[in-house]
């Protein structure tokens, strides 16, 4: 059995999906004397490598059948200050997929205050890496990733989806 099929057969993960505890490293404070904007962005991507396990599409997927993921869009919201000692954890929220896409949203809070942090919403795409190009999921994780758009269907969508990047205007 390829560890791509033992991935597929691994139990739907509960909606939302919850990382595992990331600590702040101190190269990642920056003059500010908090997290830099781009550190965010690191353990976002930390947090989604690990759901991209459970929907069996992570470094082995690669490797075995020459696919992949590359994010297209990303929107991140920094709300609240991280320092350094602060642990934090990511929830993420796989809102919806097609044939090629997932679009997904991740908050990143304080581990044991439970605080909002920063949150971040992408669309991602599904690579066939031969090609370098976008393609269909296989069919089988297709159904997965279907698995689990479901089992999200009656967890409660978190505010900020599908925010803008926009300057209030003045009247």
């Amino acid at each position: 059995m390829t560890s791509v099929t033992a991935a597929s057969e691994t139990p739907i993960p509960p909606a939302p999906f919850k990382s595992s505890v990331m600590q702040i490293e101190p190269q990642w404070i920056d003059y500010n004397g908090h997290l830099n904007m781009a550190y965010y962005n690191v353990m976002f991507d930390r947090a989604i490598d690990e759901m991209w396990l459970q929907l069996g599409i992570g470094p082995a997927y690669m490797k075995e059948r020459h696919c992949s993921t590359f994010t297209a869009e990303c929107h991140v919201r920094y709300l609240r200050e991280i320092h350094l000692g602060d642990p934090v954890q990511v929830s993420v929220y796989l809102l919806g997929a097609d044939e090629k896409r997932l679009h997904t949203f991740e908050e990143l809070r304080h581990a044991t205050e439970g605080w909002l942090s920063a949150t971040s919403e992408n669309l991602t795409l599904h690579i066939d890496m031969e090609a370098r190009k976008v393609a269909p999921f296989p069919p089988d994780i297709r159904t997965r990733i279907q698995k689990i758009v479901d089992s999200y269907a009656g967890v409660p969508r978190p505010e900020g989806i599908g925010r803008n990047v926009a300057m209030p205007s003045k009247k």
